[in-house]
């Protein structure tokens, strides 16, 4: 008797899954202000937050996606469509 080893498959995502988003939606308000031109303290105060939460969630935006500059975020902003 041999055995035989595989390697398990992923299950396929649905195309919405796929095509999903990886920022919350309050990161994607976030970056949706500050790509249309305004400052982390113009989108605190349009999203009822403090300037340090909309940095934080700018900071953890740019560590999901690995983007360094605000241009980066605003041309995927763009390509995302917000």
């Amino acid at each position: 008797m041999s055995l035989t080893l595989t390697a398990p498959t992923a299950p396929t995502a649905p195309a919405a899954e796929a095509t999903a988003s990886p920022l919350a939606p309050r990161e994607q308000e976030a970056l949706r202000h500050i790509a249309s031109g305004c400052t982390y303290l113009q989108t605190a105060r349009n999203m009822g937050l403090s300037k340090h939460t909309v940095d934080a969630y700018l900071r953890r935006i740019r560590a999901k996606l690995g983007i360094n500059t605000t241009a980066e975020m605003t041309r995927l902003a763009v390509a995302m469509g917000l």
